[in-house]
Order: structure tokens, then C-alpha cells, then sequence
């Protein structure tokens, strides 16, 4: 077998932590400590997240998307995928090594989807993105963490609280849609949307897009 090489290194802004990226052949990894963030082979969920949401706001014109983690690029290669000429998409990531990485060693994984004239990049924090927005997106796709758990940004940790979640409903348009990615359930963010004045479904999808391995949750909200 292949044995991993590492890449490059990256110090996640405010609390600290380095994010590695690693290769062992064709396949990538990104590393925070000893917990890998993300895998090139395994992109199913994230494909999800892009495509269940281009569902909900189908129809729209000149929609408006906000996509929070850029990542390996897959939840934004299955949104424009999906979306129709006249939409935008704003994605917003934290870490600019991520987006260099995207267009260097990673450019194959991205297939210049950074470079499609729909897409705007903005470096820097999709939290204070929302904050500073009214009635601006159609939909806001949350994937910056494993979940409303802040594993890698304690600070994160505000985007999914009753405050967070209030503010991502300012910044929707009427009937526009939040959709968060996790790892794994939580009911106890299930009802913090409930109260934050969303409609909520919970969607369990798989990790791999072969349809087997771990699964993932995505909470469809649609503001009411």
C-alpha cells in the first residue's frame, strides 16, 4: 500500500489548530490532529447537501446560494451541477490554504469549479458573512464542522446557537432554506431550529456515494 505524504500544513484563524492535507496516490485526506476531516473518496454526503437543497429552491429565479467550507469541493461541484445559469454562489471559507490548496494540488478534485463565473469566493468567516445580510440568500448550506458540535473552531459553535440560527433566518429570503451537515444526529439541535422558527427535516444519507458505509445527517430547515 501507498504510504501518505504530507502536503502542507494550515493554522485554522482565531482558535488555533493546523489542518493538514496529506495525498497517497490519487486520494486526499485533510487532518485536524489526529481526526481526518474529510476524504476524497468519500463524497456522498456532501454531494447531498449541495443536491437536496437545489430541490428545495428549483424554480427560482436568479436564486442566490451561500455554501459555509469550501473542503475538498464537492458540495459545491453538485450545486452547480444542478443550478441553472442566472444563480450565484458565494462560497465562504475560513482557511485561505484550503482555497490555495483547491487550485493546486487539489485542482483536479475541483475541476475549475472555483474558476465558473457563477461562483464568488470569500475568505474569511461564513458566521460574520451572515451576520452582515438581509433577506440575501436563497439557501445558506452549513459545512464548516462535523456538526452543530464545534470540533474544529469552538467558535463555530455561535453559528448553530438560537442566536446563529436566527440570524441565518434574517439572511434567508422568504421561504429560503438552511441546510446543516453532520456527522451524526443531535435532537437537541433538531428543536434549537424548531425554535429558531424553521420547519425542519432530518435526512439520513450515506457517506460514500456507493450507497454503503457510515451515514450522515442533513438538516433540511426552510424558513417560515
Amino acid at each position: 500500500m501507498l504510504p501518505w505524504i504530507q502536503l502542507d500544513r494550515a493554522t485554522i484563524p482565531g482558535d488555533g489548530g493546523e489542518l493538514r492535507l496529506k495525498q497517497r496516490g490519487s486520494e486526499f485526506s485533510i487532518m485536524l490532529g489526529s481526526t481526518e476531516l474529510m476524504n476524497s473518496r468519500l463524497s456522498g454526503s456532501e454531494e447531498a447537501l449541495a443536491t437536496l437543497s437545489c430541490e428545495r429552491i428549483a424554480g427560482r429565479k436568479n436564486a442566490r446560494m451561500l455554501i459555509g467550507g469550501l473542503g475538498m469541493g464537492f458540495t459545491l461541484r453538485a450545486a452547480l451541477g444542478a443550478l441553472p445559469q442566472d444563480t450565484s454562489v458565494v462560497v465562504a471559507e475560513l482557511v485561505s490554504a484550503v482555497v490555495e490548496w483547491a487550485r493546486g494540488p487539489m485542482a483536479d478534485l475541483h475541476a475549475g469549479t472555483l474558476d465558473d463565473p457563477r461562483v464568488d469566493i470569500h475568505v474569511g468567516d461564513v458566521g460574520a458573512l451572515i451576520r452582515s445580510k438581509t433577506a440575501a440568500f436563497d439557501a445558506i448550506l452549513l459545512d464548516v464542522d462535523n456538526g452543530p458540535d464545534g470540533l474544529t473552531r469552538a467558535s463555530n459553535d455561535g453559528l448553530y446557537s438560537h442566536k446563529g440560527l436566527r440570524a441565518a433566518k434574517d439572511a434567508l429570503r422568504p421561504n429560503g432554506v438552511l441546510a446543516v451537515w453532520s456527522s451524526a444526529p443531535d435532537s437537541v439541535f433538531t428543536r434549537r431550529l424548531g425554535e429558531a422558527g424553521f420547519a425542519t427535516d432530518e435526512v439520513r444519507v450515506r457517506a460514500s456515494t456507493k450507497n454503503s458505509g457510515a451515514r450522515h445527517v442533513i438538516w433540511m430547515a426552510t424558513k417560515r
